[in-house]
């Protein structure tokens, strides 16, 4: 086996997690991948991965510089243009611990390839118009998916579904635009005037579609990076004990005695498939304890910040005033309010509840009964029932930046056209707003923009 030289747009990096487990990947991508591989990797059946086809596999060894034997090694071959990068590339799996896989990694840079940087793949498969930006990041997106609803968002991504939308957009406006530019520039030619009406029934359905793109953003966002949530009612009202349930272990203490939680204690679940980062809190009431008083107010600045309330109310007692303060509290504030126990005689009275206009669960949280009516309305209250991630979904800031200001482009040739401007204004804001487009796929878009997007990826992928 040979060693030497530096292919430096050979690039090469372990793929697999940072920790122990069955089988671990280097990946190897660029012109020379398979000469570097052919140095490492000798396969039993003694014929170099150079004589073998793309989608085909060898079984051998792996040895370092030295020739001393690392582990044993199947190594599949891809060739440009089918492989994800779209270059010749090979993989080497061998096992998966961190040691072996640094020395085997060891050996291919020592056979003449460069460390791949964060990204460096998918961004060579966009590179290589394998996928287009919006479809790199959503490769990114299914690898930190941390539910089914995020990875669907993921996948739907990574298969086109938001390019898609985005071209059928794009499409509509370029349109115009090329009418315009016709009717503009060859006066003299028969070429028809440009309907006002067309062009407002264009403008106001690419702004209809763009607002319902940023919309589903937001309830993207729950899915991937989760709500703070506060669950808040007076002391024994079933705080802890919902706690527990929503986390399938017991994180709160429960006991009869009122105030026992002082301080927040916090976990995050999946919950109706949305990662809930829950702070289960002291119960808010007056008291002349110092300590207790710490955490009633450690609560109040809780539910100040939260992004969803579960308010517990004792349904084995009248509501009373601290129930009834909980309520103007949170009166602004996304809430499910939870009428507790159940399963023992009805005491409270609903009627405030239902009145506040949030929507009011009945729930045993020490059987689970009602958990199912639970779920519904915390998808409801958040928005997050009619994700269609088959639609298209904006998942990064990048992309949502880019929806914004091509809506905010159409709403100027919108206010353009509605003033009797000239049609020159309107084809400016309107070729604007299909430029802003192109940025959010990578059609066009500058080099700080891609350097950005794979900054974020992890290395391997």
């Amino acid at each position: 086996m040979l060693f030497g030289g530096t292919m430096a747009n050979t690039v090469c990096a372990i793929s697999t997690a940072n920790a122990p487990g069955g089988i671990g990947v280097i990946r190897i991508s660029g012109p020379e991948a398979v000469s570097v591989a052919d140095r490492v990797f000798e396969p039993i059946s003694g014929e170099s991965l150079s004589e073998a086809a793309g989608y085909t596999c060898r079984f051998g060894h792996v040895y370092d510089k030295a020739g001393a034997r690392l582990d044993q090694c199947i190594a599949t071959v891809f060739r440009a243009p089918k492989s994800f990068t779209g270059e010749d590339a090979v993989e080497l799996s061998c096992h998966g611990g961190l040691y072996v896989l640094q020395t085997v990694l060891a050996a291919v840079l020592a056979a003449g390839a460069a460390p791949a940087g964060p990204g460096e793949f998918t961004r060579r498969a966009f590179l290589n118009g394998k996928m287009d930006l919006a479809e790199a990041e959503s490769v990114m997106e299914l690898v930190s998916a941390s539910g089914r609803e995020a990875a669907n968002a993921a996948r739907a991504g990574q298969d086109g579904a938001l390019s898609r939308r985005i071209a059928e957009i794009r499409a509509q406006l370029t349109d115009c635009c090329a009418h315009l530019a016709a009717w503009a520039d060859y006066p003299d030619d028969d070429v028809p005037q440009v309907d006002a009406d067309f062009l407002q029934t264009r403008i106001t359905e690419g702004k209809r579609a763009l607002a319902a793109l940023l919309r589903n953003f937001s309830v993207g966002k729950i899915y991937r990076e989760g709500v703070r949530t506060v669950i808040a009612g007076r002391p024994n009202a079933g705080k802890s004990t919902l706690m527990n349930l929503l986390a399938g272990e017991d994180r709160s203490i429960v006991t009869e005695i009122p105030g026992t939680t002082r301080d927040v204690v916090e976990e995050t679940v999946r919950f109706a498939d949305i990662p809930l980062r829950l702070a289960d809190t002291a119960g808010l009431r007056e008291t002349d304890d110092a300590v207790e008083r710490v955490g009633v107010a450690a609560a109040k600045r809780r539910i100040e910040a939260a992004q969803l309330v579960l308010a517990v109310f004792d349904g084995a007692q009248p509501l009373g005033p601290d129930d009834l303060r909980l309520l103007r509290e949170i009166a602004e504030t996304p809430a499910v309010l939870i009428v507790n126990k159940n399963d023992l005689p009805e005491a409270l009275d609903p009627a405030p509840l239902y009145d506040s206009g949030k929507p009011v669960v009945s729930l045993s949280a020490s059987s689970g009964a009602g958990l199912d009516a639970l779920e519904r309305a915390v998808k409801d209250v958040l928005g997050a029932s009619h994700l269609d991630p088959a639609a298209g979904v904006l998942y990064t800031e990048r992309q949502r930046r880019d929806a914004e200001a091509a809506l905010a482009f159409l709403e100027e040739a919108e206010a353009a056209l509605c003033a009797g401007l000239t049609l020159d204004a309107v084809t400016v804001s309107l070729e604007a707003a299909v430029s802003s487009l192109l940025e959010l796929t990578g059609e066009r878009v500058t080099d700080a923009v891609v350097d950005e997007v794979f900054s974020k990826f992890c290395v391997g992928k």
